[in-house]
């Protein structure tokens, strides 16, 4: 049903463009600017029906379009809610066939949160925040962490706190995630810099990373990253 849906939506979308495209009378610009905004319409309306759709490959060409958009700049509010839509699919979105949970797409969910990061703004930055408190998938959750980092808003140290915890979810069980640690620590650096301070939950997560059970690429990289935020706030205290 759902498929047919949008399929009939497509059928007519295209219709119209058509048909404006066929009118006469127009300046050259005019049916520019027609034409781009019917095109834009009609990429929305793919994107809304796909990213609502149960089917997986439905959701991947959402995640498409999503990227085509954000390439050419587009900041359409449509963008972010698809995005935050296709970030909670089974984890707040849940599709259920009997009792088994039917649309767990971690793959979908990380490039959501890639995404949410090129968006940029604090409507995104809340949704990603959320991400980390409902999530369990560590690639996920490196999406979501880079793009916190992305982002750069850090209002009342909500995202380090927030990258804080994650990571140290992680440290306390069985499988701290090297990729999830190097995520966090570009994330802390950003944020460092940006701020020329240094949060002490984020000293102190380098520090454990540092002396962790992580590969020793990442150890070091955490070592190095000690050194460098410490430069940014002994720069600030001048």
């Amino acid at each position: 049903m759902m498929l047919k849906r949008f399929f009939i939506l497509i059928i007519t979308a295209l219709f119209v463009v058509a048909t404006a495209m066929g009118q006469s009378g127009k300046s050259n610009q005019e049916m520019s600017i027609e034409e781009s905004y019917l095109q834009e319409a009609l990429e929305l309306m793919i994107i809304h029906e796909t990213t609502r759709s149960n089917e997986l490959d439905q959701k991947y060409i959402a995640l498409e379009h999503i990227a085509n958009a954000l390439e050419r700049g587009s900041t359409n509010e449509e963008l972010r809610i698809s995005l935050e839509y296709l970030a909670f699919e089974s984890t707040q979105n849940q599709v259920r066939q009997g009792k088994r949970l039917s649309n767990n797409f971690p793959g979908v969910r990380r490039q959501a949160a890639k995404y949410l990061g090129q968006v940029g703004t604090k409507e995104a930055k809340t949704a990603l925040l959320k991400i980390c408190t409902t999530d369990n998938e560590p690639m996920v959750l490196q999406e979501a962490v880079k793009s916190l980092g992305m982002i750069g808003i850090n209002d009342n140290d909500d995202a380090i706190n927030a990258i804080v915890w994650t990571v140290k979810r992680f440290n306390n069980s069985s499988a701290p995630n090297d990729i999830l640690a190097i995520a966090a620590i570009d994330a802390i650096e950003k944020f460092a810099q940006k701020e020329q301070r240094i949060d002490p939950g984020a000293v102190q997560l380098l520090m454990d990373i540092n002396s962790g059970p992580y590969v020793s690429l990442v150890k070091e990289r955490a070592r190095q990253a000690l050194v460098k935020v410490s430069r940014y706030a002994a720069q600030n205290n001048r």
